[in-house]
């Protein structure tokens, strides 16, 4: 069973170009509060996330190929290194750097992590008209309708997960869940060449400390988007190999 998981600020759709191109029966999910309504309660934090797709993984028919990207990576490392007993067949996932212990956050996510500033911008995502944000994912690969979509589906529900996500996350996800060795489960670290939130160096250090495979993509951060035809040919070939 294969499963994909977005990030931020996506929905599930990112993956539909892959999914189209990898040959296989594969699912993508919608985290909570992303395209899909936020459960009553429901914290957004990296645990709650992490729970929420332990859960449901360790309730499927059969092992899991788990894939991430972005925050859905973040969670992807966290089942293969915090539930070693996880339903996981393997994993693969993407921005290897933001799990480095050295890692600081990007600028997106320290306005995001602070109050104040992080409402204020949210406020200003959810109201300002999709026409006007989406050439900001343009601007990294994204073709022109789903950098639309991508801008249409930030509602102030995506908001303040995606605020609850970061704050949840300080100072980095290595001083919650490191230090790291390697996974049960056989894993796959992507990085996108051009991806402004990926480090060469250090994702192939936390492929290394993971005991992971190491593969790169010539795309930016959306490449599931940018360049599905070479992501769907890594991860085909890393599952043909197990």
């Amino acid at each position: 069973m294969i499963v994909f998981l977005h990030g931020v600020p996506e929905t599930s759709h990112i993956w539909h170009r892959v999914q189209q191109r990898i040959g296989r029966p594969s699912e993508a999910w919608d985290l909570p509060g992303f395209g899909c309504p936020r459960p009553d309660g429901f914290a957004a934090t990296k645990e709650a996330y992490l729970d929420w797709v332990v859960e449901r993984i360790s309730g499927a028919d059969e092992p899991v190929d788990l894939v991430g990207h972005d925050w859905g990576a973040g969670i992807t490392y966290g089942v293969a290194t915090q539930h070693p007993d996880a339903n996981l067949r393997s994993w693969a996932a993407d921005v290897a750097a933001i799990m480095h212990p050295d890692y600081a956050w990007h600028d997106f996510a320290k306005v995001w992590q602070t109050p104040g500033e992080g409402e204020a911008f949210v406020e200003g995502m959810s109201t300002t008209p999709a026409e006007e944000r989406a050439p900001m994912f343009e601007a990294m690969g994204v073709p022109h309708d789903d950098a639309l979509a991508m801008a249409a589906s930030s509602d102030a529900t995506m908001g303040a997960c995606i605020l609850d996500l970061y704050r949840s996350a300080t100072p980095n996800p290595h001083a919650h869940w490191g230090p790291w060795s390697p996974t049960r489960a056989p894993g796959l670290v992507i990085n996108p060449v051009n991806d402004p939130f990926d480090d060469p160096a250090r994702s192939r250090e936390i492929a290394a400390a993971l005991g992971a495979r190491h593969a790169t993509i010539e795309a930016s951060h959306f490449w599931g988007y940018e360049n599905p035809d070479a992501a769907a040919a890594v991860l085909v070939e890393f599952w043909d190999s197990l």
